[in-house]
């Protein structure tokens, strides 16, 4: 059971036993660091003093075993840690996986970029987790010892200890809050030109021939000069607060030295003391300077933190039955009063539809632009975010379904084509392992084996070196071939056929009859009237509300007595 509302904490909470052993070793760690200073005091005060070798050979080895305990407890508790960051990493992995999905999903949708940078947000959590920066937490807390230490060698070396701690902590605090704004500026100027630069090469072609290179170059010239000032003050910025740094650095370390010498001179103080409170100093604010050097790497690691947390929040683990009825050969799809809308969208996309879409049957599209039709064949899909209403495929609730189980009986033909990087057969496959045959089959029913036959290598052709001879037909051919692998049970078709020729054309028809043959549920998307023919029902979308639904002749004849002039 859980302790807190947040799967990313409590996961965290999982490894507190390896966050326990490095506090163990931490302590173990930090508690020998006074070796140097007992070794120097006994040095300059005893050996120098006595002139006894064997007495100074005797602390050498103790001294020697101590420095080896704390190598092996530096390493062991970098050990524990690299372990646990690896663990980290793989139980969240695939949760992150498929909760940014879910997000970039919703994102595109609303017609937001999507935000999620889950799995940079994951590395950065990792890499703080194992990096040094943590140790600082661990070591901060021995601070005070090693100042009480100084107060016990003399009260004076306990208050300076404490003035260089205050003076450290509030120039890091002060960096920080002069030079974050300024790097989050910088950092954002680099990727607006990235990004800008990314998104107008995408379109190179029209670029060129259309003589808008030069245009193109002024702007981002505009851009990239004002990122780089900005880039130039931030560095600027950085480079003055280290040089302020190592200034107070060193002042710190000849007044530590300076103030050790005044007191034995005074005679309040052993040269053994002096030395010896130098180092102890110096180790009192070593755990600062690690937070310090650390503060900018833990900011940006809390707020990667806060991210997956939200973001982990946001799409929480499904909690469905692996499926609640088996797959039939079609399924049956309904809708029942569904609306689907976008955040900041004042009027719904789809408004009160209602389907009911019998197994086996072809239902096809119908509708002006922007009526609703690719939002309707994500809603029957469910992958439309925002959805009110009951959607059902088969016998059960769309939300009620395993996707990953009931998605090899689905097939989807979106309006803008994807194929992803690897070989022909493998996006045909889905990426899953693919099987020859129905590979095959799926290429023939498009007409896009003989293609593919001539490629240089065939079916295990890269679709990167063969997108870019593909014509925008052969390409939605390929992604046609993809949504019938397998023959679906359901399959739902966005304008399938905007790209094709007439042979596509034909190759589309018999690849819906053939669907239709083997029992398949088809929904076709189309502003072609040669798809109406495949129909055996159509539904007729207008402004987001059904205007007309039924079998194909009926809403014909509707339509043709709507046509005639009154």
């Amino acid at each position: 059971m859980k302790r807190d509302g947040s799967e990313l904490i409590q996961t965290l909470l999982d490894f507190k036993t390896e966050f326990f052993l490095v506090g163990i070793l931490s302590a173990l760690a930090n508690l020998l660091m006074l070796t140097p200073t007992v070794y120097m005091l006994q040095v300059y005060d005893r050996v120098l003093v006595s002139q006894n070798e064997l007495s100074l050979l005797a602390i050498s080895l103790i001294a020697l075993v101590l420095f080896g305990v704390i190598a092996f407890a530096e390493w062991g508790r970098s050990k524990v840690l690299v372990r646990a960051g690896v663990l980290f990493d793989e139980r969240l992995g695939s949760r992150i996986f498929n909760a940014s999905f879910s997000s970039h999903l919703a994102a595109l949708q609303s017609g937001k970029r999507n935000p999620a940078r889950a799995f940079n947000d994951l590395l950065q959590v990792r890499q703080f987790l194992t990096g040094n920066g943590i140790f600082a937490f661990f070591d901060l807390p021995w601070v005070p010892i090693y100042v009480a230490v100084c107060f016990l060698l003399h009260p004076v070396l306990g208050w300076v200890s404490i003035a260089f701690a205050i003076v450290q902590l509030s120039f890091a605090w002060l960096s920080q809050r002069l030079s974050t704004a300024p790097s989050e500026s910088s950092q954002s100027a680099m990727t607006e030109v990235s990004q800008y630069v990314q998104g107008k090469l995408r379109n190179s072609e029209v670029l060129q021939a259309m003589g808008m290179v030069p245009n193109l170059e002024r702007q981002w010239a505009k851009r990239h000069h004002e990122s780089q000032e900005r880039i130039a003050a931030a560095s600027e910025l950085v480079h003055r607060l280290a040089a302020i740094s190592k200034f107070v650095r060193y002042t710190q370390q000849s007044v530590a030295l300076g103030v050790g010498a005044m007191l034995v001179i005074e005679g309040q103080l052993s040269p053994g003391s002096m030395i010896a409170s130098n180092i102890l100093i110096s180790r009192a604010l070593a755990p600062i300077d690690l937070l310090v050097a650390s503060w900018r790497p833990a900011i940006t690691a809390t707020k990667a933190f806060r991210r997956l947390r939200t973001l982990l929040d946001d799409h929480p683990q499904p909690t469905r039955a692996p499926l609640l009825a088996p797959v039939q050969t079609g399924l049956r799809v309904q809708l029942k009063q569904v609306s689907a809308t976008v955040p900041g969208r004042p009027q719904p996309i789809l408004r009160a539809i209602n389907l009911d879409l019998a197994a086996g049957q072809v239902l096809v599209v119908l509708g002006p632009s922007g009526s609703g039709k690719s939002t309707l064949a994500r809603v029957i899909l469910g992958i439309w975010e925002h959805v009110e209403g009951v959607i059902r495929i088969g016998d059960n609730a769309v939300d009620d379904w395993d996707r990953a189980l009931l998605g090899p009986h689905l097939g989807y033909l979106p309006q803008d084509i994807e194929l992803f990087e690897g070989s022909v057969a493998e996006n045909i496959a889905r990426f899953g392992e693919p099987d020859s045959e129905r590979v095959i089959e799926a290429a023939r029913s498009t007409g896009l084996h003989e293609l593919i036959l001539r490629f240089a290598a065939g079916y295990d052709t890269p679709i990167g070196d063969a997108g870019g001879s593909l014509s925008g037909g052969q390409r939605q051919r390929i992604a046609l071939a993809r949504a019938v692998y397998g023959k679906p049970a359901l399959i739902v078709l966005d304008e399938p056929n905007a790209n094709l020729d007439e042979a596509g054309e034909t190759a589309l028809a018999q690849a819906v009859q053939r669907l239709r043959a083997h029992g398949s549920t088809v929904v076709l998307i189309s502003h072609r009237q040669g798809a109406i023919a495949l129909a055996d029902r159509l539904l007729v979308l207008n402004d987001g509300q059904v205007q007309l639904e039924g079998p194909r002749d009926a809403v014909l004849e509707a339509l043709r007595n709507a046509a005639r002039p009154t």
